[in-house]
């Protein structure tokens, strides 16, 4: 008899340092309802896994579709999209063999086509595209701690704010993302916050404040996405760009007329048993 109980295995995806349990609810059979309270639990440091986010690979309702998935920020709110996730889904689903390399997914922003890089100098990277962005807005003026701010938008799957600086390593992410995250320009929904350095047409160093994380994470695969999409807008950088992240790895944003497509590592650090009784979770 196994003292600690019932588990349900998982495995551990990082994307560019954005970090996510997975779990395949086709064994699983987690019922939505309590979905939220396991991505709580389980994301927890100390007590949990800890990530920044989990999510379930479930079987399509749509045959349009491989698979669907539900995604939820450690704090247990539903996300529409995300997009280093979203790499790290696509080589999953395909090495479980729930998907073949190139395949789309159901997401709550709507479908996402998934390409697991295969062969060449590329090989092991993910390629997605999203989903059409909405809401695209420059030069927004905002007051902010009493003095203005100029701020940009756009909506690539989730919505995130987008701010230009000289010298991205001197702000400091959270306590302004937090402001702004917050602020009643975006509310009710709240925001993500980039900040970025534009170096030079292709390339961009890039800082993100994730909404549901409430603080910096390593890299955000949408917020890398909105930051080329307007600095591209505003003729700051060419379609195809390279932004590094906080972790110090690279996504690059390549802009195909309404199809945004981004490209970056997703890799697998380990796998294991998820205890039921320990962690408190029911189903």
């Amino acid at each position: 008899m196994n003292i600690f109980g019932e588990s349900v295995p998982f495995h551990k995806m990082q994307g560019c340092g954005n970090d996510f349990v997975v779990i395949d609810n086709r064994r699983a059979r987690v019922p939505e309802q309590v979905m939220a309270d396991w991505a709580r639990k389980i994301c927890a440091r100390a007590f949990g896994v800890c990530a920044d986010g989990l999510f379930f690979l479930d079987d399509a309702d749509d045959p349009a579709l491989d698979y669907r998935w539900h995604f939820f920020n450690s704090d247990g709110s539903r996300a529409e999209m995300c997009g280093n996730a979203s790499r790290c889904a696509g080589k999953l689903a395909h090495a479980l063999g729930l998907a073949p390399a190139e395949h789309v997914f159901g997401t709550d922003a709507g479908p996402i086509r998934a390409k697991v890089l295969l062969d060449g100098p590329e090989a092991g990277r993910v390629k997605v595209r999203l989903t059409p962005p909405k809401g695209l807005e420059t030069n927004i003026s905002l007051t902010v701690d009493g003095a203005p701010l100029t701020v940009h938008f756009a909506d690539t799957g989730v919505p995130h704010a987008v701010v230009l600086v000289d010298d991205v390593a001197s702000v400091n992410v959270k306590q302004l993302g937090t402001k702004l995250r917050f602020h009643e320009h975006f509310a009710p929904a709240g925001t993500n916050v980039n900040f970025a350095q534009v170096k030079d047409r292709s390339t961009l160093l890039l800082r993100t404040y994730e909404r549901g994380v409430e603080d910096e994470t390593y890299a955000c695969g949408t917020g890398a996405c909105a930051t080329q999409l307007v600095t591209n807008a505003l003729g700051l950088t060419d379609a195809r760009a390279n932004l590094t992240t906080t972790g110090g790895e690279i996504l690059t944003v390549i802009l195909d007329g309404d199809d945004i497509h981004l490209q970056g590592a997703a890799e697998l650090t380990f796998k294991g048993e998820l205890y039921l009784t320990p962690l408190d979770l029911t189903r």
